[in-house]
Order: C-alpha cells, then sequence, then structure tokens
C-alpha cells in the first residue's frame, strides 16, 4: 500500500473515533447535567465544532506554514488529550451513578435529591478530568529526567565493563516541540559523557523542508563510540529517504537492517550493534525489517545490543539470540489508559524486561518526547542511561 493509501485508512479510522468520543461526551454531558432540548445546542456545538478541528488536525497542518501550525496545534492537541481524560471520568460517573441505582429506593422517593446527585456526578467528572488536564499538561511539558538502567551481559568482555550508551527516541520534533527543546536534550545527553548514543526512531513529525533545521541540534551529539539512528514508523509517514540522507547529513550513523562492531577497552574487544527498520516499514514499498540480514556473518561468541524501534520485534530478536533489544515506540502509554491499548499491540509497553524464558533482555522507554497532546498522565518522558555490566 502507498504513503497515501495509508493516510486515507488512517484518516477514515481517525474520523470514526473522533464521531464516537465527542458524541459520547454529549450525550454524558447532557445526561448528567439535565440539559433540557434548548439548552444542548451549547454543548452540541461547542463539540462539533472542537471534533472538526481535531479530524483535519492532521491534514491541514501539512499544509500551514509553520507559526499557524503551531497554533492550531495549541488548540487542538490538548484538546485530544482532555477529551481522552473526559471520557475516563464520564465512564467513572457512569459506574458511581449505576452503584447508586441498584441499592433499593428510599420509602419516600424525593426526584429533587435525585437531579441533584446526578448533576453533582457530572459536574464532578467535568471538574476532575479538568484537574488532570492541567496536571498531565504539566507533566507533558516539564524537564524530561535521566533514568539510569544497569544491565548484565553475559557475552560483553570484561574489558568492556562499565560502557555507557544512552537513549533517546520518541523525540517528535514538530508543531509543539521544537530545536530549543531539543537544544535541552541533547545538552543534557552530552554532560551524562556516554561512550554510545543511539537515538531509537521518530525524530520528527513533518517533512525535511519543514523540519530539517529544527533537528538540526542533532549534530552536536557526541559519544567516542558513535552515534547511531534507527527509524521508527514516523519517518515513513514523512519521507523515509529524505530524513535518513538529512540524518546521516548531521554526523548520525543511520543503521537499516545492518550491524557495526564496537571496539573499546584495552584489550580492543567488541561486542555487535545492530539496528534494524521499523517493523511497520514493511507495508511501504522496497523497506521492512530483516534481521537476518542485520546479523549476516556475526561472530556469535560476541554480545548482541539490537537497535528496534517497536518492541514487538522482540521475538525474532530472541529466536536469534540477541541479548539485549532497546526500544521506544510506546511513550509508556503517554495517557492513561491508553496503556491498556498498547498492550494489545505490544508485548511490553516500558520498561526492563526478560522475555519469557529466554535469555533475551528488553528495554522499552517511555519516550524524551511525546506525539500529539502535549500531556502524560500515569508516566514521565526520560532520557535513558544504561550501564552495561559483564557477567562473563
Amino acid at each position: 500500500m502507498t504513503r497515501t493509501g495509508h493516510m486515507v485508512v488512517f484518516l477514515g479510522f481517525f474520523a470514526i473515533v473522533i464521531a464516537l468520543s465527542h458524541f459520547f461526551l454529549f450525550a454524558h454531558i447532557s445526561y448528567f447535567l439535565q440539559l433540557p432540548d434548548g439548552q444542548r445546542r451549547i454543548p452540541a456545538l461547542l463539540l462539533g465544532g472542537l471534533a472538526v478541528l481535531t479530524f483535519i488536525s492532521i491534514p491541514v497542518s501539512r499544509m500551514l506554514p509553520r507559526e499557524a501550525e503551531k497554533a492550531f496545534a495549541w488548540i487542538v492537541f490538548p484538546w485530544m488529550g482532555l477529551t481522552l481524560l473526559m471520557i475516563v471520568s464520564m465512564l467513572a460517573a457512569d459506574m458511581f451513578w449505576l452503584l447508586l441505582n441498584l441499592v433499593p429506593a428510599a420509602p419516600i422517593h424525593d426526584p429533587n435529591r435525585r437531579f441533584l446527585i446526578q448533576r453533582a456526578l457530572g459536574i464532578t467528572a467535568l471538574g476532575a478530568s479538568g484537574l488532570l488536564g492541567v496536571y498531565s499538561l504539566w507533566n507533558g511539558l516539564r524537564q524530561v529526567t535521566v533514568k539510569p538502567l544497569t544491565v548484565m551481559l553475559n557475552r560483553l568482555p570484561k574489558s568492556l565493563d562499565g560502557l555507557k550508551i544512552v537513549q533517546i527516541t520518541d523525540l517528535h520534533i514538530g508543531p509543539i516541540i521544537d530545536g530549543k527543546w531539543l537544544r535541552q536534550i541533547v545538552d543534557k545527553v552530552n554532560a551524562l559523557e556516554p561512550d554510545i548514543i543511539v537515538v531509537t526512531g521518530d525524530l520528527a513529525d513533518g517533512s525535511v523542508e519543514k523540519l530539517g533545521r529544527h533537528v538540526a541540534p542533532v549534530a552536536d551529539l557526541a559519544a567516542p563510540l558513535g552515534v547511531y539512528f534507527i527509524t521508527g514508523n514516523h519517518e515513513y509517514y514523512y519521507g523515509v529517504e529524505p530524513w535518513c540522507a538529512h540524518i546521516e547529513d548531521l554526523g548520525l550513523a543511520v543503521l537499516r537492517n545492518e550491524r557495526v562492531s564496537i571496539v573499546a577497552g584495552a584489550q580492543s574487544d567488541s561486542f555487535d550493534l545492530a539496528g534494524v527498520n521499523d517493523w511497520s516499514s514493511g507495508q511501504f514499498a522496497g523497506q521492512g525489517p530483516d534481521l537476518s540480514k542485520a546479523l549476516a556473518g556475526r561472530d556469535q561468541d560476541k554480545a548482541l545490543v539490537l537497535l528496534a524501534h517497536q518492541p514487538v520485534a522482540i521475538d525474532e530478536a530472541a529466536a536469534h539470540s540477541v541479548d539485549f533489544q532497546l526500544s521506544g515506540h510506546t511513550h509508556g502509554g503517554q495517557i492513561w489508559p491508553f496503556n491498556y491499548v498498547v498492550q494489545l499491540q505490544q508485548p511490553y509497553v516500558k520498561g526492563f524486561h526478560r522475555h519469557r524464558d529466554t535469555a533475551t533482555q528488553i528495554y522499552v522507554s517511555s519516550g524524551t518526547g511525546f506525539w500529539g497532546p502535549p500531556m502524560r498522565f500515569g508516566t514521565s518522558a526520560e532520557i535513558t542511561n544504561i550501564t552495561l555490566r559483564s557477567s562473563a
């Protein structure tokens, strides 16, 4: 399927989700607040307008100049996050109202009391979602924290014990996140003095022509053993070839179903670092992940670290005896309870795991930036500071 075909399918699904979610909110606000027919026009017009703005946000934002796109995004994207929080709050109100109605009625039924409780539930749900929205905005926009992680590798030479890899991922430079923010991330990463830096996909949400200058700070990422990049799904939405060429021009090594040998230590010992194309890239002509190609002819005695944007790559990684996989993509769910939706597609949502009964380990970053709403609830953005330890 072509890139245009994928966009049409996505927009169709997007339209259905938007329509259903906004109708849900309209129905619940009208019900819990007991709005008469005449007053229902206000939430109907407001929610209808926001639904239209939300739907056109993706195609229209591509056509707008940078500053206009940014202003538009600050209206639509926070609303997208607030919509989810309002739905969750209204569902909680539904459950509470159902429990109240299961309780046997008092001998003298007071309709005014029932009305007040029903309205209070609606107001409480709206107020709670507003407070959660404010917190989520603060949590999404606050300083990104550094998360330390120590990983034991059986095949890592003793001379490489303590080698440090810093991972950033899912930066999503776009209408809200810009080069100034990225400069702060680059400075934080460099201050950690890593041996290797890896950027595991989804660098930008837009074309090279629009966002090329905003990702320029990644050229200043510095590590003695290299700075490596792999594609995420978003690189394919906006032109993977121009983006990979631009990223290479900025000095990063792009691993596209490839492997490099990392040589370090007093005895010039080494381990293998491999990177594969995003797992969804097989839908695009001439693309697709190919771990077998990346690992062809390698020394099986060497430790193997794999960069794969999506955690779903872990089954094939384990089949190829990968020691440690680094992934992103999930954003840790970004806004609870969306993490449960992510679990339907990915084996791991965030954090460190040993994969089933294999020796393969995986770490899934919650992401350094955010996609869409500048909000996080139930998870935080991170720069992952990984220390490799030898258990050989």
